[in-house]
């Protein structure tokens, strides 16, 4: 963007045009979520659209059965699909979902999971996520972390299977949902983040073991904070990774440059979907 004073408003309308109107209506009305089924026979990408829909108010048996999740977070845990004897780490845990997913592939080998959150309060919340949900004879397989996942690269080299990055972000619909917060925004911000979401990425590069994988996702709708991190990476790192984009059959996801957004303005019946995934099924190959 040329000018770095531009609204929040006409920043998004500049990139998604005529359909920011409808995507901006959707992240404010709309937060789509549905029952993910716990440790049963793992989902693929075309059945996320029959899940049930969570409706507040409504009761169902939660504790044992299911977790309430966007649909988006399912398939970025989805799309990494790690091997049952994986070293798994997801950097950016909390609150817990997507750690739900990909402990759900490791249950039959001998993978562990590393569940990351460097928050204090956002990782207390993770613990209370594995508690509640994980069965205690699979709860030896996951181990909570607290550590700068910038740091990685650094402690961790060549040491995990596979790592989802569902990284920091944006987030654009919390901020509609929050003047304040709203007030305070600026290109600058979304410039910010995808600085810190470049050096996790990078960080996630080192940690990765040659020929392993990383999925990269963010629920930004700013192409700076997606496609455009990516492209940074190839260009500076080519000669070790392969960017693999998968086939998603799912009619929840867009294709961009490089992987695939869902957006919020595809309803599911009456609702909306929160735009959580970004990129997802990017699939990143490390070579030595």
């Amino acid at each position: 963007m040329k000018n770095s004073k531009l609204h929040f408003d006409e920043y998004y309308a500049e990139i998604y045009g005529q359909r920011w109107e409808k995507l901006r209506a959707a992240l404010v009305e709309g937060d789509y979520k549905v029952l993910r089924p716990l440790f049963k026979e793992s989902l693929n990408f075309k059945q996320v659209e029959s899940l049930v829909p969570f409706i507040k108010g409504k009761s169902y048996q939660l504790e044992e059965e299911h977790y309430i999740m966007d649909p988006g977070s399912i398939l970025a845990a989805l799309a990494l699909a790690p091997s049952e004897n994986d070293h798994v780490l997801d950097m950016c845990a909390a609150p817990g979902g997507k750690s739900l997913v990909l402990l759900e592939f490791l249950t039959q080998g001998d993978g562990i999971l590393w569940s990351n959150e460097i928050s204090a309060n956002r990782r207390q919340k993770l613990k209370a996520v594995i508690q509640q949900y994980v069965p205690k004879e699979v709860r030896e397989k996951i181990f909570i972390k607290g550590k700068d996942g910038s740091k990685y690269g650094l402690s961790h080299k060549d040491y995990f299977d596979s790592i989802l990055l569902d990284a920091p972000c944006s987030g654009e619909r919390h901020l509609l949902k929050s003047p304040k917060e709203l007030e305070k925004w600026s290109p600058k911000r979304t410039k910010k983040l995808a600085a810190t979401q470049y050096s996790l990425l990078c960080s996630a590069l080192l940690s990765v073991k040659a020929g392993g994988k990383i999925v990269y996702s963010t629920c930004s709708l700013s192409p700076l904070e997606n496609d455009l991190v990516i492209k940074k990476l190839i260009s500076k790192k080519a000669q070790h990774v392969k960017v693999i984009t998968p086939e998603i059959n799912s009619s929840l996801v867009e294709k961009t440059e490089y992987g695939y957004m869902v957006l919020p303005d595809k309803g599911h019946g009456a609702a909306y979907y929160y735009p959580h995934l970004f990129d997802v099924g990017l699939l990143i190959k490390k070579f030595k």
